[in-house]
């Protein structure tokens, strides 16, 4: 079982996404994501996302809020828990990211990146304001075959 948080920064209607291009060994290499990561041990959700916001961009989210969890389920991967953010506040300045490029992205542009495809689900429920939700998703190597 693995736990991880993955956060979507706001700013002007543009969501800040990361371009997975420069780990080894990447499941999502070459994908589009918002910024977050493993928990360390003992971290509660939000110290994860805090630290791996301030890790990936140099970023300190001053308001932010969980959204929704997800469950995913694959066939070659374990299972992951993953709690979903958005924030709306920061302060500092965006630095470079050791695992791909950071980018501002249109809300409205978002859906036409290289996404995972249940990563779409979810983010749509985020730009369409709804309230706090759970999906569990399971996948067949990248093919999402199921959701509920």
């Amino acid at each position: 079982m693995r736990l991880t948080t993955i956060c979507y920064i706001e700013q002007d209607g543009n969501y800040l996404m990361l371009h997975r291009t420069k780990k080894e060994n990447d499941q999502s290499h070459d994908k589009w994501l918002g910024v977050g990561g493993k928990f360390d041990k003992d971290e509660s959700p939000d110290e994860c996302i805090l630290r791996e916001v301030k890790e990936e961009t140099g970023l300190t989210l001053t308001s932010y809020q969980l959204r929704g969890v997800m469950t995913f389920v694959s066939d070659i991967w374990e299972t992951e828990y993953m709690f979903i953010y958005t924030a709306d506040e920061f302060e500092g300045e965006l630095a470079e990211c050791s695992e791909g490029d950071l980018q501002w992205i249109k809300k409205t542009e978002v859906m036409n990146l290289k996404l995972w495809e249940g990563d779409k689900i979810f983010l749509k429920k985020l730009i369409d304001g709804d309230g706090f939700f759970t999906v569990k998703m399971e996948y067949e190597g990248e093919k999402l075959v199921k959701v509920q």
